[in-house]
């Protein structure tokens, strides 16, 4: 009976063992999978450590990419700011030129004007000087014509002389008409000589006039040729705030680009950040269940 009891006590502990060892067996498995678990988490950790440094690397790239960019954005700000106040000098300019270009073409139609009336009384001048001269040339003719008339009264006072003797009364009254033909040709170059001097007067005039007439068409020429580089002056300026206009619709345009690009770039680095903050979550819970 002692050894029935033994062997059912061995039995027990054979059975019990049995157990033990099952529960052994299902401890190790266990353990082995948390060991296969801790490793599969290392491995993620060693990953996520990985791609961490690469993100990391990544974003301070990113961080100098962005701070080249805001320096060529305060660049490109400085160049627009630069370029408004040259658009603005250029427009000041303009407004200056036109107003000289204005004040040109008034003092150019007072000057035309000027030189109009002056050209009026050189044509006034010019028909008083033609009259004058006709008047000269009638009077020549008249004192021609008496000196022919006093030609012929000679021959006839000496043929009268030499033939009648008898007709001194005759050559009295001849030698008085010949007087007062004398004073009246005396009369005659007189008024003659005033006709002269008052035609020469007149030319005098006249040359003067047409010195200040070629004066003021100098002058004319001139205000036109300053005219016309303050126009072309003028053509350059507009062209060259038009160019500016479009060098600033440019950066404009280029500094929108830009922006733009910034904002993509700030979305993405608010998305790793995001996705950083993540992967250090997911770090630390991983480390706590390590733990």
């Amino acid at each position: 009976s002692i050894i029935r009891r033994q062997r059912q006590e061995l039995k027990l502990l054979i059975a019990e063992l049995k157990d033990r060892d099952k529960e052994l067996n299902d401890m190790v498995a266990v353990h082995e999978r948390h060991i296969q678990a801790w490793e599969d988490d290392r491995q993620k950790i060693l990953t996520l450590a990985e791609r961490c440094s690469l993100l990391t690397s990544e974003l301070n790239e990113r961080n100098a990419i962005i701070k080249s960019l805001t320096k060529k954005l305060k660049l490109l700000e400085t160049q627009h700011n630069d370029s408004k106040i040259t658009l603005e000098n250029t427009q000041q300019k303009f407004k200056e030129l036109t107003q000289k270009v204005t004040d040109s073409s008034v003092h150019c139609q007072a000057l035309e004007e000027k030189n109009q009336s002056l050209h009026c009384s050189i044509l006034e001048l010019s028909a008083k000087t033609g009259q004058l001269q006709a008047r000269e040339q009638e009077l020549l003719t008249m004192l021609q014509l008496k000196d022919k008339a006093l030609i012929e009264t000679t021959d006839q006072i000496s043929e009268v002389t030499a033939k009648f003797k008898t007709l001194e009364n005759a050559l009295r009254a001849a030698k008085l008409e010949e007087f007062s033909r004398n004073r009246e040709q005396q009369d005659l170059k007189l008024t003659l000589n005033d006709v002269v001097f008052q035609i020469n007067k007149m030319k005098d005039i006249l040359s003067e006039k047409m010195k200040e007439s070629s004066n003021h068409q100098e002058e004319i020429s001139h205000l036109k040729r300053e005219n016309g580089c303050l126009r072309s002056e003028l053509i350059l300026a507009a062209e060259e705030a038009q160019r500016k206009d479009q060098l600033y619709q440019f950066t404009k345009s280029k500094q929108a680009r830009i922006e733009k690009e910034l904002s993509s770039l700030r979305q993405v680095c608010v998305k790793q950040q995001r996705d950083l903050h993540f992967l250090h979550i997911n770090l630390d819970s991983s480390l706590d269940s390590r733990q």
